[in-house]
């Protein structure tokens, strides 16, 4: 077989992985190398001349002319006798070069030439695809289903890339047809031998901050930060945001006007119900919030522990659990802390108390509401408890709070 009639050959795998000429005449010039090696023992003194443009290829093989019956190398040198037959001109210590044709590795030689091309390849489009794959670990990516199995479907990508997403990596509400566009992250690449074997995910915490970073501008532009994504996938999941501009409502910016920024991620993950918290330092006040929607009384944290007690109302403690547990669990994975839930004896509002709302005209509005979020709208209910402590649940300032203590004590002296 010609030099050319081989390279043509071997270019049909340039259109069918994906490979330009150039790193396919790379590759073809290492195989040739290791077969010179198999056949010479050494592939020092040979020179392998590659044209991509032509798709053709030439092997010269230089040796040292010694004299007649001296030759101890017949890979580096060559009789006087034998190199004059290539040209009559030559003396002792000349060097010829001389073309090597590929028939003459053998047949099999060439066949295995072949297969280890095929085998380099399949290296090499393997190499590249783990590196794109393992760039975009933690990326929201898209594939077309291809076939489903009973424990994983198959998907497919633009460029015919194989990926997996595993029966435990989709949301229980998922249900997939052939040809049907799929979202999810690339959760990781692992080489199964020589190739790399892709898995994407539905159900991390990751997919979920991912969509909002998509959907949310600010977030985008980093005038939002997620501090925190738990989720029960599917179900239920709790988003804790914050943002270093006071102008802007963190929580407001990703839900939207009647939840329009927060629907279509809703939608993406099978309706699961997302509640977006203003994250605070404050822990009390965070597992306040984290309860949500439950109205919570009060909160004793042991810190050492990382537990917290919590006490509601006893129409408050459904709420604060949710249904299966999943506000609590969803609650304490997001703070860090143990939670459990105590019934408040204590009636919320005694007879000679008074509503907050009531001292509207001495007390900002933004004030009261503050103190509405943990619980304390009534005079007394907040009275019952120590500046201090009303500065730690709160994202109030010592100085505000002293002056409303000062305004609901006067209520009562008087």
């Amino acid at each position: 077989m010609e030099n050319i009639a081989l390279i043509d050959s071997f270019s049909e795998f340039k259109d069918y992985k994906h490979i330009d000429r150039v790193t396919l005449m790379a590759i073809l010039e290492d195989v040739f190398r290791n077969a010179l090696k198999k056949k010479f023992g050494s592939d020092d003194n040979f020179d392998i001349i590659i044209n991509p443009d032509k798709g053709d290829m030439e092997i010269w093989r230089k040796r040292i002319v010694v004299a007649d019956g001296e030759v101890e190398d017949s890979n580096s040198e060559i009789s006087l006798a034998e190199a004059t037959k290539i040209e009559p001109d030559f003396e002792v210590g000349e060097e010829v070069s001389e073309e090597v044709k590929l028939i003459q590795l053998g047949r099999r030689a060439i066949l295995a030439l072949r297969q280890n091309l095929i085998t380099k390849i399949h290296e090499h489009d393997s190499t590249n695809l783990y590196k794109q794959f393992k760039d975009l670990i933690n990326e929201v990516y898209s594939a077309e289903v291809h076939h489903i199995r009973p424990k994983a479907v198959i998907l497919i990508d633009e460029e015919g890339n194989e990926i997996v997403l595993p029966k435990e990596k989709q949301i229980a509400s998922d249900y997939f047809k052939k040809g049907e566009s799929v979202r999810g992250i690339i959760e990781s690449v692992e080489l199964k031998g020589n190739k790399p074997q892709i898995i994407m995910s539905r159900t991390s915490e990751n997919f979920l901050q991912k969509l909002f970073e998509q959907e949310i501008p600010e977030i985008a532009d980093g005038l939002i930060s997620i501090k925190k994504v738990v989720r029960i996938p599917g179900e239920k999941a709790k988003v804790a945001v914050d943002t270093y501009d006071e102008r802007i409502d963190p929580v407001g910016a990703c839900v939207g006007m009647k939840g329009s920024r927060i629907h279509g991620i809703v939608r993406e993950l099978g309706n699961e119900n997302i509640d977006v918290i203003n994250y605070t330092s404050n822990m009390q006040l965070l597992i306040t919030r984290a309860l949500s929607p439950a109205k919570v009384n009060s909160v004793k944290l042991n810190e050492d522990k990382k537990t917290a007690n919590v006490y509601l109302d006893v129409e408050e403690v459904s709420k604060a659990i949710g249904r299966g547990g999943q506000n609590i669990k969803l609650a304490s994975l997001l703070t860090g802390y143990e939670i459990d839930v105590m019934r408040d004896n204590i009636q919320s509002v005694e007879e000679d108390d008074v509503e907050l709302t009531e001292f509207g005209d001495e007390i900002d509005g933004w004030v009261i509401e503050e103190f509405a979020k943990i619980g304390l709208d009534t005079a007394k209910s907040i009275l019952k408890h120590t500046v201090e402590e009303l500065v730690r649940r709160t994202d109030l300032e010592e100085e505000t709070v002293e002056d409303v203590m000062r305004i609901l004590k006067e209520e009562f002296e008087d």
